[in-house]
């Protein structure tokens, strides 16, 4: 299956977990990739097994839209052309809303929420060119509360509606705009997390699937959404969660 050969996709946070998936993903599609994310080795580490006439990478921290706007113009430079942006690049935060710094604040946002506007931003010229979409990385925590994740869960939030107020501004101009939203995935983010088996059990007793998501099965949801499969769907958030979303929060019976 090859949907997105001469297609070229930007990823952002490539240089593991989920990015690093969907940069793979669409390669094995027959896309022409740039794997976009802040530290040149992991980029450079994950572009090794894609074939290199069509995988492109650049180093570039999306919480600073001039950096932003060159990874574009690289590509551009490279591949002639837009066809995908996706917006997967973040961090995380946690901690008590009265002990979390402005300096903690303000790096979720920039690099959850800002980077993705500067991404979406830079992208849609080129992108209402070729009729491509936006896919943007936002999260069950966007679509409901955390304990102790107040930082995230309002940028995650932001991506939420900002993914749906892009659709409707774009639509008319040929630009799909999308977002994944996953729960708990085995990435580097949430290493330390999967060796707590407690805490494991906890969250695999809320999914009616049983386990915690893989990169690949977020990437899948990207490249579908991205791809003329979706040819009329916009402004989605797609829960790729388990099941989770489906739960109205009370414990199972029996």
């Amino acid at each position: 299956m090859e949907r997105f050969k001469e297609k070229v996709v930007i990823v952002t946070g490539a240089g593991s977990g989920i990015g690093a998936a969907t940069a793979r993903r669409f390669s094995r599609e027959g896309a022409m990739v740039a794997l976009a994310g802040r530290t040149a080795d992991k980029l450079e580490r994950e572009a090794a097994g894609l074939p290199p006439l069509r995988t492109m990478t650049h180093a570039a921290d999306v919480a600073d839209p001039r950096a932003v706007d060159a990874l574009v113009r690289a590509v551009l430079d490279r591949f002639g052309q837009l066809d995908v942006m996706v917006n997967n690049a973040g961090i995380h935060h946690s901690g008590q809303p009265d002990t979390t710094t402005d300096d903690q604040w303000r790096a979720v946002m920039a690099a959850d929420l800002d980077g993705v506007f500067y991404g979406c931003r830079a992208a849609i010229p080129h992108l209402e060119k070729t009729g491509g979409s936006i896919v943007n990385t936002a999260s069950v925590s966007g679509t409901g509360g955390d304990w102790g994740m107040s930082a995230y869960n309002a940028a995650k939030g932001g991506v939420v509606n900002l993914t749906r107020a892009l659709a409707l501004d774009l639509g008319r101009r040929g630009i799909r705009v999308n977002a994944v939203c996953p729960s708990l995935t085995r990435t580097g983010m949430t290493a330390d997390m999967m060796h707590d088996e407690p805490l494991i059990a906890k969250f695999t007793e809320r999914i009616p699937l049983g386990r915690v998501c893989e990169p690949d099965e977020v990437a899948a949801v990207i490249a579908f959404l991205a791809s003329p499969d979706a040819s009329f769907v916009t402004g989605a958030m797609v829960a790729v969660d388990g099941g989770l979303s489906a739960s109205n929060g009370q414990p199972a019976q029996g």
